[in-house]
């Protein structure tokens, strides 16, 4: 028999939505806030020659910058004031994360609850800054190195760039909490998603252009159109799949009644790691082909050349890295935002235990069993769904945002969104049905 949640679920339709008032001021909000984002990503730098440098990026679009020009949405092949995105505080994110796995004082305050994650938002929020100011900085000399890219070198450009990239990532990283406190959806995420749809419309009209010159087959781009349903069908089965461990607690006495012991379950996700993996391994493997685009490769040795050559895209030598890379920071990154032994003493402190598993350390022994388990298989279907994607890049020439990274985002917020969206719609119906049965009691009691 179906639960009360999921009978009110299958009972949503426009009509309940047409009547949450509150959600469509979310919906609008979050549109509204989206719309800011995208504009600013069309706001250049000042002092910036932007024909140079749109010449210069093309020879870079399929290294790093790429990368990250997906990432922010298009603002780093502009070099708008938004090319730094939301990358910093990603990446102060995950540093936080691996030292409050480190440093004791840091794993006390995680333990704290809403004050300790307070205190734990700022120190990302200070790392924000410093990871921002260096790498803003590193931008603005990179970009004085570079023939006529600036039009008047020198510490007052160098000044107003770092204060200009810094600036528009702090405002993202605002824009991203009030997205996720008065809007719909992780205010992060959703930033990071607008930027990859944005630009989803030019990427599918570049194929079909390269269809209708001749340059890839009907055949070709059939090939990718069912590729990318057969990666968002996986991709959606996957996020949504979890191992559920049947939790018990037993019977308790209040006074002189007798209360029946709870049943309940652990859901373990079959892939705890979500993006990250593909986006870290990705950076790592782009990097070294970047650098040497900047570089002058007629002075590298000839093993550099070759090493870099073949950290290609579509290179068997990438493509094996790539696939280890994932695997592993799919393992690294599980161990550091879950931990078993934790889980295990909240059971033993509120009671709850996993029948045929003794309370405490067997409990975190085997939470851990089936953790490692199921992140074999949720790695498996990461270097699935980023290596066939690849393979198909390599062999067609279809633009880079058709990747498996880009789809993987867009189809896991998307279902993040949809869930908070049924949330709110099922809140409104218990609503509804709280105030007919207080009118119904009010009539009865006349």
């Amino acid at each position: 028999m179906a639960s009360a949640a999921e009978q009110l679920a299958s009972n949503l339709n426009f009509s309940t939505f047409a009547k949450a008032e509150d959600l469509k001021k979310r919906l609008w909000f979050t549109l509204g806030a989206l719309l800011v984002y995208r504009l600013g990503t069309y706001i250049p730098l000042p002092g910036l020659n932007p024909e140079a440098f749109a010449q210069a990026f093309r020879g870079q679009a399929g290294g790093i910058l790429g990368l990250f020009n997906m990432f922010s949405g298009g603002a780093v092949e502009r070099m708008a004031i938004f090319a730094l995105g939301i990358m910093p505080y990603i990446s102060a994110s995950i540093i936080v994360q691996l030292m409050t796995s480190v440093v004791p004082s840091l794993e006390q305050l995680k333990k704290e609850g809403e004050q300790g994650r307070k205190i734990i938002n700022q120190y990302t929020r200070y790392g924000t800054v410093l990871l921002g100011t260096l790498q803003a900085y590193g931008i603005a000399v990179g970009l004085e190195s570079g023939a006529g890219l600036v039009n008047d070198p020198g510490w007052f450009f160098r000044i107003s760039t770092v204060i200009s990239l810094l600036g528009g990532t702090m405002f993202l990283m605002w824009l991203g909490e009030q997205i996720t406190s008065r809007g719909i959806g992780n205010g992060i995420s959703l930033i990071i998603f607008a930027g990859i749809v944005a630009a989803l419309p030019g990427a599918l009209a570049g194929t079909l252009e390269l269809g209708r010159t001749g340059a890839l087959s009907f055949g070709v781009i059939l090939a990718v159109v069912l590729m990318a349903v057969v990666v968002i069908a996986l991709i959606v089965f996957v996020e949504r799949a979890q191992r559920r461990l049947l939790i018990q607690y037993p019977k308790r006495q209040v006074g002189n009644r007798m209360f029946q012991g709870d049943t309940s379950h652990l859901p373990l996700k079959l892939n705890t790691a979500g993006v990250i993996p593909a986006i870290f391994a990705s950076s790592l493997l782009l990097l070294p082909a970047t650098l040497a685009g900047f570089s002058n490769t007629s002075e590298l040795p000839a093993w550099a050349t070759a090493v870099i050559a073949s950290l290609g895209h579509g290179q068997p030598l990438y493509m094996v890295l790539y696939a280890a890379m994932i695997a592993f920071f799919a393992f690294f990154y599980t161990a550091i935002v879950f931990n078993p032994k934790d889980t295990a003493d909240n059971l033993k402190k509120h009671g709850g235990f996993i029948p045929g598993i003794r309370p405490g350390e067997r409990t975190a022994e085997y939470i851990d069993y089936v953790l490692t388990r199921i992140t074999v298989i949720g790695a498996a279907y990461l270097m699935f769904v980023c290596i066939l994607p690849e393979i198909l890049i390599s062999q067609t020439g279809v633009p880079f945002y058709l990747g498996g990274t880009s789809l993987l985002i867009v189809v896991s917020v998307t279902l993040d969104t949809v869930a908070q969206i049924q949330g709110h719609l099922i809140a409104q119906q218990y609503e509804g049905l709280i105030k007919k049965s207080k009118l119904r009691g009010g009539k009865r009691g006349r």
